[in-house]
């Protein structure tokens, strides 16, 4: 106990309501990863799904764009930039312990962003042509000179106002993940995105098979999994006691700071989004095909940084807020180092897993029905180069909280620009010699660049510096992965002899390389001496 300004401060640096701060975090993180573990399952269900019922024709590449737009601006309205702006300061009047000023400050942010994505989702639907011509100018220029592609123009802008609708559903259903997120509830919102895996499933298997364009089936099923979203978390807010009117509050204190900092982090927080948008302009200038493989390939890669990088990073964010406010520097940088050691620790071998078993993984995953064997090795090849940046794409979800729960969202936004323009010029270097893979290959390198600059400006700011015991510990990991491929490439067949196996034969093969993989890094592990207090050692 010490005194400050003639108050009394209780420091209990590594407790949390009692509970220690890893142990917490441990737990929190394993709720988190077990939801969002069964989301993407479902999620990989989907995928096999649409695969089987459109493969990687010119109907998939349009659908995956519909899809795309309004998914793009959930990151920059919903869960991006807006709950990186959020959750800091909900914290501050939650830590205040007057819950009418928090339900005043959800009921005045609410309001006004809800008027604000009114409007967006309003002009979306009605401009959706205007949307379509943007992203997709390839298309739209095939229209014009009515060339054989410019039907993808058309159904595009159709099936773009049925998929817009979603920002609306999506970015109330971010507002109240990050309230139950901020009260301890990682569970609900995490499991939440089950419901549009589900519905994209139900609608591909029931509806799209009756209609004479099934693209449009699954344009509703995104539109119905969006509703069944917002309506999944009313009744948790209720209970809570935090479902309020949503007022107009432009000018209301908490509003201020909350758009000041979400100004900026709208282009900061979603650089990786803007570059797959970007990925998906040139997409639409080259062949058929192309949108569909770099998906397919980013739908694998999105498992592991949605099932470790954005679960850390999710779980870390209302802590890390939380420490800054109590002015806890040390807690601050130990919750920041269990973070990034933790994402090393799984990143790591999923990375190398993606990368060397790129093949069997699409092929048992996709291909049957419409996904045959030549969009397998087209899919892998932007798989692998999107693959090797894993790592990095998840370091900068753990880094990335690192300068929001301190309110800084200008640093950050500084560090995007330099990663965007990189990956444009990339874009236009690679995609020139490589195609699609080309820019797959961009997107990585500008997540190093986005990575290293997050992390030196933290270590610049004295935040955070990677300590002697976590270099070590990440020098161990390596080792342990290094086993692992080795392991996985003595174990590996040719791939011609899989064209000749039957789909239990291929799963089977598969599930016996990923325990393979998975127990000698375990081992590995234990044999350099990586103990289960490495894991705790940052926080305790």
């Amino acid at each position: 106990m010490i005194n400050i300004e003639g108050k009394r401060v209780v420091f209990r640096p590594y407790f949390i309501l009692g509970v220690p701060v890893s142990k917490r975090l441990l737990k929190s993180g394993m709720v988190v990863s077990a939801m969002t573990f069964i989301s993407r399952v479902l999620g990989l269900v989907r995928d096999v799904v649409v695969a089987n019922l459109m493969g990687a024709g010119a109907s998939a590449d349009v659908f995956f764009f519909a899809n795309k737009i309004p998914n793009f601006l959930r990151r920059l309205f919903a869960e991006g930039a807006f709950s990186q702006a959020f959750v800091p300061v909900l914290t501050e009047y939650h830590a205040s312990g007057d819950k009418n000023k928090t339900r005043e400050l959800i009921a005045h942010a609410s309001g006004t962003l809800g008027i604000i994505i009114t409007l967006v989702t309003l002009l979306g639907v009605i401009g959706s042509g205007v949307v379509t011509a943007l992203f997709g100018f390839g298309w739209f220029l095939d229209w014009l000179n009515d060339e054989p592609s410019a039907g993808k123009y058309e159904l595009a802008s159709l099936m773009l106002k049925i998929t817009f609708p979603y920002l609306w559903f999506i970015t109330f259903v971010a507002l109240s993940g990050a309230i139950l997120n901020t009260l301890g509830k990682f569970a609900v919102s995490s499991f939440t995105p089950v419901f549009l895996n589900v519905m994209i499933i139900a609608c591909a298997s029931f509806l799209a098979p009756q209609l004479q364009q099934p693209e449009i089936g699954l344009a509703i099923g995104v539109f119905l999994g969006g509703f069944v979203q917002f309506a999944f978390q009313i009744p948790f807010l209720v209970k809570e006691g935090m479902l309020v009117k949503p007022k107009w509050g432009w000018h209301h204190p908490g509003v201020i700071k909350i758009r000041t900092l979400m100004i900026p982090a709208l282009f900061g927080v979603s650089v990786s989004q803007i570059n797959l948008l970007f990925d998906t302009f040139i997409a639409s200038f080259l062949a058929t095909g192309s949108i569909s493989w770099l998906y397919y390939s980013d739908r694998l890669l999105e498992f592991p940084l949605g099932l470790f990088g954005i679960a850390i990073a999710t779980v870390i964010l209302p802590t890390l807020s939380r420490k800054h406010v109590d002015a806890q520097s040390q807690g601050f940088a130990q919750t920041m180092d269990w973070g990034v050691k933790m994402v090393i620790l799984l990143g790591l071998p999923a990375m190398a897993g993606l990368m060397v078993l790129a093949k069997p993984m699409l092929m048992v995953l996709f291909m049957r029905g419409e996904f045959v064997a030549q969009d397998v090795v087209q899919a892998s090849y932007s798989l692998f180069a999107y693959a090797s940046g894993l790592l990095n794409f998840m370091l900068i979800k753990v880094l990335a909280p690192g300068y929001y729960s301190r309110q800084d969202t200008k640093t950050p936004v500084k560090y995007g620009i330099v990663a965007m323009v990189s990956n444009m010029i990339f874009n236009a270097i690679f995609a020139y010699f490589y195609g699609y893979v080309g820019l797959a290959m961009a997107t990585a390198l500008s997540a190093l660049i986005n990575m290293a600059l997050l992390y030196r400006g933290l270590h610049l700011q004295g935040v955070y510096r990677v300590s002697k015991q976590t270099f070590v510990f990440v020098l161990r990991l390596m080792i342990a992965v290094a086993v692992m491929i080795t392991v996985l490439l003595l174990l590996l067949d040719d791939m011609s002899m899989w064209l000749t196996w039957s789909l239990s034969q291929r799963v089977m093969t598969l599930t016996g390389l990923i325990i393979a993989g998975g127990a000698s890094y375990l081992i590995t592990l234990f044999v350099v001496g990586i103990r289960a207090k490495h894991l705790k050692a940052a926080t305790e």
